[in-house]
């Protein structure tokens, strides 16, 4: 593996017997992850397979998903993340990964400017019907007191709906530094939390549906105003612009740095199933 790909925080081999099928991917994360986290508090619609062992986000294949970092939005976020592919797809449905300190310097300086007190993100999490995720789907439990205690412990406020919903609200920052190499990097998920950037047909949509504030996820600037459509759509595709696509093969493993990389998806076409797993 060229050395530049360890430095920009990600790294790509193959391995096909052990990534062939889902239930022998534990012995390839055992060893490069063996600290495995469960994807509490995550947002993506996923499906657990093994130990700490998930689906990459089930999203309709002809759609792009934007660059990201996982967990961004949350308190305590994953350092590292394993991608196997068990089943490549007919076309498309690359990986594409994006230096996120570039991905930062990118932006305009108004842009940048604005960020840099952080934004508030809103979730209202069902409780077992309705659009988006459930609470108990979010936080891998059934034990509303099992979720106080995690939602105090991260700082975020929540309020507990008469039919049984929850409303999170959390105030993050939208950059980080790298804790070892101290790189600044754009480390926030707001352009996936505000409906501008589904489109304007799909916004308009959810407009006509409910306000903001119930959308199953919503994100305003931290002093509350609401973040301009244009500076939305210009972190999406600036972060796609920049990003480079990883194809892949079945049996193929990439592990990336969740802080120093950004992830996405490109669309597809035929069968693909990727498997993910994180670490601290």
């Amino acid at each position: 593996m060229p050395s530049s790909c360890h430095e920009r925080g990600w790294l790509r081999t193959h391995d096909r017997a052990h990534c062939r099928q889902g239930c022998s991917y534990d012995p390839v994360l055992d060893a490069l992850l063996p600290n495995r986290l469960a994807y509490v508090h995550g947002n993506s619609p996923r499906t657990r397979v093994g130990r700490n062992v998930y689906t990459s986000t089930e999203y309709p294949a002809e759609f792009t998903i934007s660059m990201h970092n996982e967990l961004s939005y949350a308190h305590r976020w994953p350092a590292r993340l394993a991608f196997c592919c068990v089943t490549a797809p007919a076309t498309g449905g690359a990986t594409p990964v994006v230096d996120a300190g570039l991905w930062l310097e990118s932006l305009d300086d108004e842009v940048r400017e604005r960020f840099a007190d952080g934004v508030r993100y809103t979730q209202n999490l069902h409780g077992g019907a309705g659009l988006g995720k459930s609470w108990q789907d979010t936080f891998e439990t059934t034990d509303r007191e099992e979720v106080d205690r995690f939602l105090a412990a991260s700082q975020a406020d929540s309020q507990w709906q008469r039919d049984g919903s929850l409303r999170v609200t959390q105030h993050r920052p939208a950059t980080v530094r790298h804790p070892r190499t101290g790189a600044e990097v754009w480390f926030n998920q707001s352009d996936q939390w505000h409906p501008a950037a589904l489109g304007d047909e799909t916004a308009a949509a959810l407009a006509r549906l409910m306000p903001p504030e119930q959308l199953p996820q919503s994100v305003t600037f931290a002093d509350g105003e609401p973040i301009p459509a244009e500076y939305v759509v210009q972190v999406r595709d600036r972060g796609l612009a920049a990003a480079v696509d990883v194809d892949w093969r079945a049996g193929d493993v990439m592990v990336i740095d969740n802080i120093l990389v950004g992830h996405g998806r490109r669309p597809y076409t035929g069968p693909r199933r990727l498997l993910v797993a994180m670490s601290d």
